[in-house]
């Protein structure tokens, strides 16, 4: 398959041939993705991601020889420069794995028992950064995730390095609003919040958007309410 500029390209990781199969098949079916290759475990796993750069990992959890928990460490700690994400797959729905895998850097996580239209949706909103989890274990996990001690109390200093406008972004963002969303809200163009979401992340030194979700609710920021209304007028940066 040629592999066109606007295509996210994947890679399938999973110790089980039809597995990969099955979901490489499901991947090229898309007119906007393609499968740039695939491995057995973990430690290929890493191997093939340092020599294809591929935009999404749909990583396996449990592997021989080295685990999708150990491997999706590694390709996100190297791939971070490169946009790389990785969205963890299981047969398990239990809260230890998505926990682990998310914890891992992975920024999502989802059962291989998915019907074709969920997998390819939760391949296209990890490539957009935006996370994404088993409607069963979602509630479950983003609450063990955040979860924090009783006596954490509100660091608001945290974001004193915020633009006015990056301090609207932010909150929007920890409620659970997409780009797309915020930019109507604004009434401005979604690649100017993808902007700011890009500021704020550098900012605030967090990955991707899982980790700053958990890091504000952690840090008592996720329940300040909006810091003012913003207008649509020209971004405050």
């Amino acid at each position: 398959m040629i592999n066109l500029p606007h295509q996210i390209t994947v890679l399938v990781v999973d110790d089980q041939s039809l597995v990969r199969d099955g979901f490489t098949r499901i991947v090229n079916s898309q007119p906007d993705m393609t499968t740039v290759g695939v491995a057995a475990d973990g430690k290929e796993a890493i191997a093939r991601a340092r020599e294809l750069h591929p935009d999404v990992v749909l990583m396996d959890i449990r592997m021989p020889v080295l685990d999708g928990i150990e491997a999706t460490r590694t390709i996100v700690s190297e791939g971070a420069s490169r946009g790389t994400r990785v969205l963890g797959l299981t047969t398990y729905d239990a809260d230890a794995y998505a926990i682990r895998i998310v914890k891992a850097g992975a920024i999502g996580f989802i059962l291989k028992d998915s019907t074709a239209a969920q997998l390819v949706g939760a391949i296209r909103s990890a490539h957009c950064g935006t996370f994404t989890a088993a409607v069963s274990t979602s509630r479950r996990l983003i609450a063990r995730l955040t979860e924090r001690p009783a006596a954490s109390a509100s660091n608001p200093s945290a974001l004193s390095g915020l633009t006015k406008r990056e301090m609207a972004v932010f909150d929007h963002l920890v409620s659970g609003a997409s780009n797309l969303e915020i930019a109507r809200e604004f009434g401005v163009a979604e690649v100017t919040i993808k902007t700011h979401v890009g500021h704020i992340l550098s900012k605030l030194g967090a990955r991707d958007r899982v980790q700053l979700v958990v890091w504000a609710h952690r840090q008592g920021l996720a329940d300040r309410g909006p810091d003012g209304e913003v207008d649509g007028r020209t971004p405050d940066v």
